[in-house]
C-alpha cells in the first residue's frame, strides 16, 4: 500500500583462512523509531522557526553569580526580533555589560529583577528605559531553571512617546486653565502675570521668562513681571519700540529668535543686565490683542533649544493668553477710572445743587454741609455700611431739593407761615420724590429727601409713616436736622442753647424721633 518501512540489519560473516566462507543476518523493524526521530526533528524545526519569527524579542540568558548576588548575565540565545527591537547584533555568548556599556549603572533594576527571577523562579513583568539605546522596553521574565532566565521583550517606545505626548498636552491644558481662571478672577495684572510666567516656564521647559508692557504714549517697552532670573537687573529694563530683539518683535509683530546669544552680532541691550545669568537661547513674542501690541513675552534658556512645531504653537498660545490678560486689565482699569470720574462728577453735581439751595435761602446757608457731616457721623456710629453711608451722604446733601418747587414768597417769608402756606411748604417732600425718582443714580438716596419729615408717632408728612416704617436713614437725619435748625438763628427767633436743644430732642424721643437714634445721638457728645 506504499507504506515505508525502516529496518536495521545485523550481518555475521564466517571467515576461514582469510576468506569469507559463510554469512548470516538478523533484521529488526525500526520504522517506529525513525518516525519518532523525524517527528522530533520536525518539531525542533517548527520551534526554531517559531522562535526566530516571534514578533517579540526573545533572549535566553545565564546569570553570572557572585555570592548569590547577580553581577552580569550572558546571552545564550536570542531571536531575530530581539535584534530588530533592540538594534543589538551578534550578542550570543557575550555579557550584557560588553554589549551595552554602562548599563549596570544606568539600569541597575534590570540586574536586580533578572537575578531575583532566576533565583526564585517567580516570573515578573516590568517596563524600563534604556537610555544608551534610546528605547523603552516592556520585559516579561521567567526562569526555566536556576541561574537561567528567559526574557521576552516588546519595544514600547512609540507607546511611551504617545503617553508622554498626551501627558504633556494635559499638563499644558491644565496650565492654560489655571491662567484662564486668573484672567477671569483677578484684575491684579502683576499677580496674573506672575502666575502666567511660572506656568509658562514650567510647560515650555525653559529657565526664565519676562513680560514687557508697551507704553503707547512713549513708544517704549517696560518690564512688568519676570520669573526664573537670578538677579534683578532685568527689572530696570526699558526699551524703545524697534530697539533690540524685543523691540523688533513689537515693531515687526513677529517672533524673534536668537539661538545663541553669545554668538549673535546683533545688539542685545540686556547683555550687561544678564551677564551673570548665563542665557544662551532667546525668544521674543509680540503680545497682540484686538490688533494692538500690548507688550512682548521674552523667553530665556541657559542652553540651546531645539523646539518642535508643537512647542512653538504652545508658545504662540501662551502669548495670546498674556495679551488677553493685559487687555482685560487695561479695560478694567479704564472702566474703573471712567466710573470713578463719573462718580466724582455726579457728586460734584449734587454738591452744586446743595450750594444752590443754600444760596437761595441765605438764612440757612451752611446748614446742608453741617447736617451732612453730622448725619454721617451718627450713621457710622449706628453701624451703617460704607455703601449705605454713600447713599446717606447724597440724601443729606439733597434733603431740601424739593424746596426748588416752593414759591419764594413762602420759602423766604420772615414770619410764621399760615396754614395754607404750610400746605404748600409741606409739598417739598413730594417734589423731591418726583424730581429724584427718574434718576437711577439717585434713586437709592431718596429716603432722606422724601421721608425726613415723618415722625416716629405717625404725625409727620408726607405719608404719615410710623415707627420703623420710616427708613432708618430718614430717622437718623431727622434728629440731626432738628438739632441744627434749633441751634441756628432765624429771622423770627434766636438759636437755642445746646442744653435746651438736647433737652428738646430727649423729650421728643418716642414721639418725633426714634428712641434708639436719640440715644446714639446723645452719646456722640455733640
Amino acid at each position: 500500500a506504499g507504506e515505508v518501512k525502516w529496518f536495521s540489519f545485523l550481518s555475521t560473516l564466517t571467515i576461514k583462512d582469510g576468506q569469507v566462507v559463510g554469512q548470516s543476518g538478523v533484521s529488526q523493524d525500526i520504522t517506529a523509531r525513525k518516525q519518532a526521530e523525524e517527528a522530533l526533528h520536525e518539531s525542533e524545526n517548527r520551534y526554531h522557526s517559531l522562535f526566530e519569527n516571534m514578533l517579540e524579542g526573545y533572549a535566553y540568558c545565564q546569570i553570572l553569580l557572585d555570592h548569590d548576588q547577580p553581577q552580569d548575565f550572558i546571552y545564550v540565545d536570542v531571536n531575530n526580533a530581539f535584534e530588530i527591537l533592540t538594534g543589538l547584533k551578534n550578542v550570543v555568548g557575550k555579557k550584557v555589560s560588553e554589549v551595552i556599556p554602562g548599563i549596570q549603572e544606568s539600569n541597575p533594576e534590570l540586574f536586580e529583577i533578572y537575578g531575583r527571577v532566576a533565583l526564585s523562579g517567580k516570573p515578573e513583568t516590568f517596563e524600563t528605559y534604556l537610555e544608551s539605546l534610546g528605547i523603552w522596553l516592556s520585559i516579561a521574565v521567567y526562569s526555566p531553571r536556576r541561574e537561567y532566565f528567559v526574557a521576552v521583550f516588546d519595544n514600547i517606545t512609540e507607546r511611551k512617546r504617545a503617553e508622554e505626548h498626551i501627558e504633556r498636552q494635559l499638563q499644558r491644558l491644565s496650565a492654560l486653565t489655571v491662567i484662564d481662571r486668573m484672567i477671569t478672577s483677578s484684575m491684579d495684572l502683576k499677580l496674573t502675570l506672575n502666575v502666567f510666567l511660572e506656568n509658562a516656564t514650567q510647560q515650555l521647559g525653559v529657565d526664565a521668562a519676562a513680560v514687557l508692557l508697551h507704553n503707547p504714549h512713549q513708544h517704549t517697552l517696560e518690564f512688568s513681571a519676570g520669573h526664573g532670573f537670578r538677579g534683578d537687573g532685568i527689572r530696570k529694563l526699558r526699551l524703545r519700540v524697534g530697539e533690540d530683539h524685543a523691540g523688533r518683535a513689537a515693531l515687526e509683530r513677529r517672533l524673534v529668535n536668537v539661538s545663541d546669544l553669545t554668538k549673535t552680532n546683533q545688539p542685545f541691550s540686556k547683555a550687561a543686565l544678564t551677564a551673570d545669568e548665563g542665557f544662551i537661547a532667546f525668544y521674543a513674542v509680540p503680545l497682540i490683542a484686538k490688533g494692538q501690541v500690548k507688550g512682548v513675552l521674552e523667553i530665556f534658556h541657559r542652553a540651546r533649544l531645539n523646539p518642535d512645531q508643537e512647542w512653538l504653537d504652545f508658545l504662540d498660545t501662551l502669548a495670546g493668553q498674556a495679551a488677553i490678560a493685559i487687555d482685560n486689565a487695561e479695560l478694567f482699569n479704564n472702566l474703573h477710572r471712567s466710573n470713578t470720574e463719573l462718580m466724582r462728577a455726579y457728586d460734584a453735581t449734587i454738591e452744586g445743587w446743595s450750594r444752590a439751595l443754600d444760596l437761595r435761602d441765605k438764612e440757612t446757608e451752611g446748614h446742608t454741609q453741617r447736617v451732612t457731616e453730622m448725619t454721617l457721623r451718627l450713621a457710622q456710629a449706628m453701624g451703617q455700611s460704607d455703601e449705605e453711608l454713600i447713599q446717606i451722604r447724597r440724601g443729606a446733601l439733597l434733603h431740601d431739593i424739593g424746596k426748588l418747587g416752593v414759591p419764594d414768597d413762602i420759602l423766604l417769608k420772615p414770619d410764621t407761615l399760615t396754614d395754607d402756606e404750610w400746605v404748600v411748604m409741606k409739598k417739598h417732600a413730594q417734589y423731591a420724590y418726583d424730581m429724584l425718582l427718574p434718576i437711577d443714580y439717585l434713586r437709592h438716596a431718596l429716603d432722606i429727601p422724601y421721608c425726613h419729615h415723618e415722625k416716629w408717632d405717625g404725625t409727620g408728612y408726607p405719608r404719615g409713616l410710623k415707627g420703623e416704617e420710616i427708613p432708618l436713614a430718614a430717622r437718623i437725619f431727622a434728629v440731626v436736622d432738628v438739632w441744627d435748625a434749633l441751634r441756628s438763628d432765624r429771622p423770627y427767633r434766636k438759636g437755642w442753647s445746646e442744653g435746651d436743644v438736647r433737652q428738646h430732642i430727649r423729650q421728643q424721643s418716642g414721639a418725633h424721633f426714634d428712641p434708639q437714634v436719640v440715644e446714639a445721638f446723645l452719646k456722640l457728645g455733640v
